[in-house]
């Protein structure tokens, strides 16, 4: 099916909007030397637009998979775009007038604007909460992507509520009377020490990493399941659609793990480039788990005899992954 007829077009639309706008911001970083809570002004609508497009043409190849309920995951898509367009539109008419969009109750204005936008985000959340219900009931013929899709989606839920963590008040802030009320950071003011690019803070905790992370499981999860299946021709155990099932459960479940490790490195106040024992500890544990997992998965798989035959033309048979 085409991507015209078959994906959903509110959201491809607005994903396009969103990679005009992020080659607009890129200019802007260019030209415009302004700094804003020691980040340039132009970057939040960069990785806000360039996350969007990202995010939501996930989202429109997700709703195409569906078998039933293409009316409710229309509208459910149509919400999620509008909501994400009016969110946008704040946070980029916020730079052209050289404030802050988040957390930021200076004005009366500013706090109407601020207010919208956490309206959005929960429009935003709920309509994708949605979409998941209907990918949870819908039946996908192939596994792997049906849990890849799945999974995806339940974590980048998660990932979207850790932004409700960050709306409440900082240390030192007061709702009625701080002009900023809310942080990214945990125990340490916005505007730090931070990484290149990110902009994730390295002297304290920081929940934009939960967040990122969690959000784009919608992509790396699916994006798992084709790599598999790009090699499935060339290794017969990934020729067997329990093997790549078993892979992607696996990966779902480190992925949740990794996901819960950085929320509670993040919340004690901890940088994602300083863990402490515990940290390291916990990430040594995923690692062991994940590679149990994926030697198990690999392991138990039963392989037809005619995928170790050589085929008809005389091509050898798909490499085996475990002796």
């Amino acid at each position: 099916m085409s991507l015209r007829t078959s994906w959903h077009r509110p959201l491809v639309l607005f994903s396009a909007a969103m990679a005009v706008l992020a080659v607009v911001s890129a200019v802007g970083l260019l030209v415009d030397d302004r700094v804003l809570v020691g980040a340039p002004i132009w970057a939040k609508p960069f990785k806000f637009a360039v996350s969007f497009v990202a995010y939501c043409l996930s989202l429109a190849w997700m709703l195409s998979l569906l078998p039933g309920g293409r009316r409710v995951g229309w509208w459910a898509g149509t919400v999620v775009a509008l909501a994400s367009l009016v969110e946008m539109v704040i946070i980029t008419g916020q730079v052209v007038r050289g404030k802050r969009s988040h957390f930021n109750r200076a004005t009366p204005f500013d706090e109407a604007l601020f207010n919208a936008m956490a309206v959005t985000v929960v429009i935003l959340w709920a309509g994708t909460l949605v979409v998941a219900v209907l990918l949870l009931r819908a039946r996908i013929a192939d596994r792997a992507s049906a849990w890849a899709v799945r999974c995806g989606i339940l974590l980048a839920l998660a990932g979207a509520a850790v932004g409700f963590l960050m709306t409440q008040p900082a240390p030192g802030q007061r709702r009625g009377v701080s002009k900023v009320v809310g942080a990214h950071s945990v125990g340490v003011p916005d505007g730090g020490p931070s990484m290149p690019l990110t902009g994730w803070s390295t002297t304290g905790g920081d929940l934009r990493i939960p967040h990122f992370l969690g959000m784009h499981a919608l992509q790396l999860l699916p994006l798992l399941v084709m790599v598999l299946s790009l090699l499935a021709p060339r290794f017969v155990r990934l020729a067997d659609d329990r093997v790549r099932l078993r892979l992607v459960l696996v990966a779902s479940g480190a992925y949740a793990g990794v996901f819960a490790l950085v929320l509670w490195q993040a919340l004690r106040g901890q940088p994602l480039t300083g863990p402490d024992g515990a940290t390291s500890a916990v990430a040594g544990l995923i690692l062991a788990a994940v590679a149990l997992g994926t030697y198990g998965s690999l392991r138990a798989a039963r392989t037809p005899l005619s995928l170790r035959a050589t085929d008809a033309e005389g091509a050898p048979a798909p490499k085996d992954l475990v002796p």
